[in-house]
């Protein structure tokens, strides 16, 4: 299976961090799982590492590196992946999401069949079968 991970899911990961719930963990480590990170992601800490947003100190370069280290493939943003993201929908009375990154990781994993792990609880409001909440 080829995973997309959300970044909260990858940072959690790189680091150790306790968080991290046993099963994603699991599903990281399995050797028949491929896992993938996205340049979303590294855009995404940037800009949270500029504004000090939850205090990350964890830079794009050190993310990048961290990712590369622990063997997860690099994910390119592609036109297609946004013509997806125009089209994701949630549930009726759901509140859409705001977070623009998230929109478009889950998109991203669409687009490509893969999986996406989260743990956050508004994608699953979008009922896409792509999604692995965790």
């Amino acid at each position: 299976m080829n995973i997309l991970l959300d970044t909260h899911i990858a940072l959690w990961a790189i680091t150790d961090h306790p968080k991290l719930p046993k099963k994603a963990r699991d599903l990281i480590i399995d050797a028949g799982h491929m896992i993938y990170y996205s340049t979303v992601s590294a855009w995404e800490i940037l800009l949270k590492h500029n504004s000090r947003q939850n205090n990350l100190t964890l830079t794009p370069e050190d993310f990048i590196a961290y990712c590369e280290e622990a063997g997860y493939a690099v994910l390119p943003l592609k036109p297609r992946h946004i013509i997806t993201a125009s089209k994701l929908y949630a549930s009726n009375g759901a509140i859409p999401h705001s977070d623009p990154f998230d929109r478009l990781l889950l998109s991203q994993a669409k687009a490509e069949k893969f999986s996406f792990l989260t743990h956050d609880e508004k994608i699953p409001l979008y009922h896409e079968e792509c999604v692995i909440s965790v």
